[in-house]
C-alpha cells in the first residue's frame, strides 16, 4: 500500500499530505459541494486505534454491520458474517497475491542506500516502481541488490515521478524476488511482519499485487468452506493492487481528482456465478473495494459480465450507480481516501461516516490489519 503519512494533533487525515492542495472559489455555495470536497470524507481517528498486527485467529476480528438504506447498526465478530449471507448470494473476492515488492539496495557508483518498489510488471523485466530517494536515481543509474544476485538500471521517468527500471538477474524472477524483496507494509504498521503470509489472503493465488485486498484477509479456509455449504456461491476474481487505490486524493473537489490504472480480469467462471446471482434476483456481495472495482469495471451498461480482462482506472464516489454489486465487506479506511468514498456512493455518505465514528467509539481496530464493517441491504440473520 503506497501511502506516506504524517500524524497531526487530532488524528490521520490525508490531506496532511497534500501541500499544494487546490482552493475552491470562496463565492461558489457550499451546499452544492456536499459529498464532493475531499474534506466531506474527513474524520477524526485516534493513532493507538491503527492495527499494528493481525490477528492470529483471522475470523475473531470485529465486524460492524449496517443497514445502508436505515444506518442501523449492529457489532459482531467476523466469523458471523455467515449468519448474513444467504443461500444463492454470490460473494465476489479478489484472488490477487502480494509480492515481496520492497527492495532495498546501493548505488552502483557511489554506494548510497536506496529503495525501490515494485508497482507494475511491464515487458522484458521492466517494472513501473516507486524509488527513494528520487534525486539519487535518475535515467542511467544503477543499483545492485543481495551482492549482485539482482541489478537494476534506471531507464525512464515518468511525469508523475515513477521510474521504469529494468531488472537484471540468473534463474527465476519469483524466486530471487522472493529471497531479496520485503512485503510492502504500509508505512503506518511501524514493524515488520513475523510471518508475512499473514498479509496475503488464505486465497491468494496470482501474483502481482504491490498490497493486499485486506477485507479478504479476515476469511479463513474453513470458515469460505462452511459459506459454501450454506449454498452461498464464491467467485474469484483477480485484481493486481497498486499505487491508484490508495493514491491520497491532492485536490478539493473530488471530480477533479485522477486514478492510476491497475489490471483485472474476470474468468467465465466467475462472470456466470455473479450473471446467477443477479439473474435470480440474489445479492452480489464484495469483499473489499478492489472485487467491486473490477466487477463494475468489467460489467457492461445493464450489469451483465463476460469473461474479459483489461486496465481499469474506475473511481467510485457518491452519484454513482451501482451495476453489478449489492452490497460490501470491507475494512475501516483511511479519513479523506477514494476508498471512504467508494463505500460512501453504496452507503451514503452520512451512514458511512456515522458508522466510522461509530467504530472509533467502541475502540475497532483501523485500516490494512484491523476490524471490518458489512453494508448491506439485510440485517437479519439466517
Amino acid at each position: 500500500m503506497i501511502i506516506f503519512m504524517q500524524g497531526n494533533k487530532k488524528g490521520f487525515k490525508m490531506s496532511d499530505l497534500n501541500e499544494n492542495k487546490d482552493v475552491m472559489n470562496d463565492t461558489q455555495d457550499d451546499s452544492s459541494l456536499i459529498g464532493l470536497r475531499t474534506s466531506d470524507y474527513y474524520f477524526d481517528l485516534p493513532k493507538e486505534l491503527i492495527a499494528q498486527d493481525p490477528l492470529e485467529d483471522r475470523a475473531a476480528s470485529r465486524l460492524l454491520i449496517m443497514d445502508k438504506e436505515s444506518g442501523e447498526i449492529e457489532h459482531h465478530v467476523f466469523r458471523e458474517i455467515i449468519d448474513y449471507l444467504n443461500e444463492g448470494d454470490c460473494l465476489v473476492l479478489n484472488n490477487t497475491k502480494v509480492i515481496p515488492a520492497r527492495l532495498y539496495g546501493t548505488k552502483e557508483d557511489t554506494g548510497a542506500s536506496v529503495e525501490i518498489l515494485l508497482l507494475k510488471r511491464l515487458e522484458n523485466d521492466t517494472w513501473e516502481t516507486l524509488v527513494r530517494p528520487g534525486k539519487k536515481l535518475r535515467i542511467g543509474a544503477k543499483v545492485t541488490f543481495g551482492d549482485g544476485r539482482l541489478k537494476a538500471e534506471i531507464v525512464d521517468v515518468l511525469e508523475d515521478g515513477n521510474r521504469l527500471v529494468k531488472f537484471y538477474y540468473d534463474g527465476i524472477w519469483e524466486e530471487v524476488l522472493d529471497s531479496l524483496g520485503e512485503m510492502p507494509l504500509p508505512p503506518y504498521i511501524t514493524h515488520k511482519l513475523k510471518d508475512k503470509n499473514m498479509y496475503q489472503t488464505v486465497y491468494a493465488k496470482y501474483e502481482g499485487s504491490a498490497a493486499a485486498p485486506t477485507a479478504g484477509l479476515h476469511f479463513t479456509s474453513d470458515l469460505l468452506k462452511k459459506i459454501e455449504e450454506k449454498g452461498i456461491d464464491i467467485a474469484y476474481v483477480t485484481l493486481h493492487v497498486g499505487l491508484g487505490t490508495f493514491r491520497p486524493v491532492k485536490v478539493t473537489n473530488v471530480k477533479e481528482h485522477h486514478m492510476h490504472t491497475e489490471w483485472y480480469q474476470v474468468t467465465k467462471e466467475a462472470a456466470d456465478k455473479i450473471n446467477k446471482a443477479k439473474a435470480n434476483g440474489k445479492r452480489v456481495i464484495c469483499v473489499g473495494t478492489t472485487s467491486c472495482r473490477t466487477i463494475e469495471s468489467a460489467a457492461d451498461e445493464n450489469g451483465h459480465l463476460e469473461a474479459c480482462s483489461d486496465n481499469t482506472s474506475i473511481f467510485i464516489y457518491p452519484g454513482y450507480k451501482f451495476k453489478v454489486m449489492d452490497c460490501l465487506i470491507t475494512n475501516f479506511h483511511l479519513p479523506e481516501s477514494t476508498l471512504v468514498m467508494l463505500v460512501s456512493a453504496l452507503a451514503g455518505r452520512e451512514h458511512v461516516l456515522n458508522a466510522y465514528n461509530e467504530a472509533i467509539k467502541e475502540r475497532y481496530r483501523f485500516f490494512s490489519f484491523g476490524d471490518a464493517c458489512f453494508f448491506t441491504n439485510d440485517m437479519t440473520k439466517h
